[in-house]
């Protein structure tokens, strides 16, 4: 989707590139994170401040789409050990990316804190019928990792190739997103977070993404 919506600027993230990324045979290295403008999670029902930060910050280069999430976690919960294991049960950040900006069809990304990976292509078929899930779609190429920074946050770090997208990546580019993260504490209680607040414990809410716009 190519194009600039006009909408309330708190809805539209402008999405950097990045110049100085380290391309090796393991990750990409970004060098220069703090080029690109952070962003805070809030409770996805009430669109108030979380627990427990979770800072998001998005850039690219013609090659990947790169995001990073650091997460304040006092209490990880991660037992799953398998890709397309429903990591959305336990402790996870997520990424819904909508190319086409109709609602109708999105990708959806997990990573734990484990670095296990959950991806699926999702068929949006309205609020009543609901969702089909692709578990047979795959992300080709994608690369995690999940570190401890000197503060104690948990670093996501997520590079998606450019080959995985019906577009190149380039300016001017404009996309339906929405970045989520689902956090347990000790005493079992669950907080879901979001970056467009949905209005419910519901992350599949199309209508309720926001807009990246790659410049």
């Amino acid at each position: 989707m190519v194009g600039f919506p006009v909408v309330a600027s708190r809805s539209v993230y402008c999405c950097r590139r990045l110049e100085n990324t380290l391309f090796q045979s393991g990750p990409p290295v970004v060098r220069d994170w703090e080029r690109c403008e952070p962003l805070e999670l809030v409770d996805t029902v009430t669109g108030k401040p979380a627990r427990q930060s979770t800072e998001v910050r998005m850039g690219w280069s013609p090659e990947y789409l790169h995001i990073r999430y650091v997460c304040e976690d006092d209490h990880v919960v991660s037992d799953f050990a398998e890709r397309d294991q429903p990591l959305y049960e336990q402790d996870v950040v997520e990424l819904f990316i909508d190319e086409q900006g109709d609602g109708k069809q999105y990708m959806e990304l997990e990573v734990s804190p484990r670095n296990v990976v959950f991806d699926a292509f999702i068929r949006h078929e309205g609020v009543a019928s609901g969702i089909r899930a692709d578990m047979n779609w795959s992300m080709e190429g994608i690369q995690t990792t999940v570190e401890s920074d000197d503060r104690g946050n948990l670093v996501y770090s997520i590079h998606i190739p450019a080959s995985n997208f019906e577009s190149p990546l380039m300016e001017g580019t404009c996309w339906r997103v929405n970045m989520y993260r689902i956090d347990e504490d000790i005493r079992g209680t669950r907080e879901y977070q979001a970056w467009q607040p949905t209005g419910a414990v519901n992350f599949h809410l199309p209508d309720r993404f926001g807009f990246v716009r790659f410049v």
